[in-house]
């Protein structure tokens, strides 16, 4: 009996230690597979990771529903951040901002079904925010103009912060927003891009020629900079528009939501109808 029951627990030993060496196996995979993950979704070179929680998600979702009144929005903010993941990996340098504000904006500006497919954006970084945006819009059926102002001076311009390299070490270039561009998939006459500052009369007489289904505010970030840009939005924006506040709730960037709140307080054809993650939503009368 003795002798069974040391055999026995010979054996049990004996799984253990295969059950155990399998559970480290399986953990040095993990390790391994997580280390690709980090390599393409980390914060390395773009300065915010692309690794969203599934609370986080879920929020976003909750937060898109209630701007656009869409109950299968799910969907369109799945795909918005697969579109951020794989155009950051295509592309050169970076999509500013967090991963929940990028993919808010790109979901709720497809679902909240803009008049036209007229879209100026005001500071486009590297572009591939502008080619993710088309990417969404064309998902959706529509078939986008894009119409981009920006200095392209080499690094991201903000009055009043100091002037650092980008995390990507990508410069802003012209050269680098027109080869992302090409990843939108637009034929290269619905592309326009205007260098130089959205204050700038030569700059606003050249892309002031045509009425906007979508205007994304996301240059100059000071009060007086947002100020200026939705007075001129005011005079170029389609009726039934969209305008696209980027950092309206960052307290990073107070001025963008003191500028706002002053504009609405006043004479205005816009109305705001809520936010995702740090994004302000404007509908135009």
């Amino acid at each position: 009996m003795d002798r069974r029951i040391k055999r026995l627990a010979g054996s049990e030993i004996a799984a253990l230690r295969e059950e155990l060496e399998q559970t480290r196996q399986q953990l040095n995979d993990l390790r391994v597979g997580n280390y690709a993950v980090e390599l393409l979704l980390g914060r390395t070179g773009r300065g915010s990771h692309r690794m969203p929680t599934k609370g986080q998600m879920k929020t976003l979702t909750d937060e898109v529903r209630e701007v656009t009144d869409v109950a299968t929005a799910e969907r369109q903010v799945h795909q918005a951040y697969r579109t951020l993941v794989v155009l950051e990996a295509l592309g050169a340098g970076r999509v500013a901002g967090g991963t929940m504000n990028v993919v808010g904006k790109l979901s709720t500006i497809t679902l909240l079904k803009p008049p036209n497919d007229e879209v100026l954006e005001i500071g486009t970084l590297h572009g591939l925010f502008a080619a993710a945006l088309a990417r969404q819009l064309i998902s959706d059926g529509r078939t986008p103009s894009l119409t981009i102002v920006d200095p392209l001076a080499d690094v991201q311009l903000q009055p009043g912060h100091v002037v650092a390299a980008d995390p990507s070490g990508t410069p802003v270039a012209e050269q680098v927003v027109r080869a992302n561009l090409t990843l939108s998939g637009l034929a290269q006459d619905r592309l326009r891009l205007r260098r130089g500052f959205s204050d700038a009369p030569e700059v606003r007489s050249t892309v002031s020629d045509r009425q906007y289904g979508v205007i994304i505010v996301d240059g100059d970030h000071s009060e007086e900079g947002v100020r200026q840009d939705l007075e001129w939005a005011e005079t170029i924006a389609a009726s039934g528009g969209i305008v696209v506040l980027d950092d309206y709730t960052d307290r990073n960037w107070p001025g963008v939501a003191a500028a706002a709140e002053k504009h609405l307080a006043g004479d205005t054809r816009f109305t705001y109808i809520g936010r995702t993650a740090t994004t302000g939503f404007l509908r135009v009368r």
